[in-house]
This record gives structure tokens, sequence and C-alpha cells, in this order.
């Protein structure tokens, strides 16, 4: 049902989103909230990206 691709593509999506929650509270160091932020954006942008290619790749 699910492709390796998929799970490349979640996974990917999934370590963006828990390294934004890192810099957000500041496990890695002192808080970065703004950059927080701007990982977190990441996670959509991950999704979007992995379901244009398979769609491109299955019209073609």
């Amino acid at each position: 049902m699910f492709t390796k691709s998929d799970y490349l593509i979640v996974g990917a999506a999934f370590l963006s989103f828990l390294f934004s929650i890192a810099l957000w509270f500041g496990v890695l160091g002192p808080s970065q909230k703004d950059s927080g932020i701007f990982v977190g954006l990441w996670v959509p942008s991950i999704l979007a990206l992995g379901l244009y290619f398979k769609l491109n790749a299955r019209t073609a």
C-alpha cells in the first residue's frame, strides 16, 4: 500500500517537526522561537513537494 518514498516523505516531515519543537523549547541550546517557527513551516512544504512529485510520476 505504502511505498518506500511515502515513508521517506513522511519521515522527513516528522524530523522537521521534531527539530522545530527542539528549537522552540530550547532542547539544543537557548530557545530560538523564530527559528522554530521557520523550521515548522517546512513540514507542509515537504509534504506538498512529496505529493507533487508523486502525482507527477503517476501522470508521466
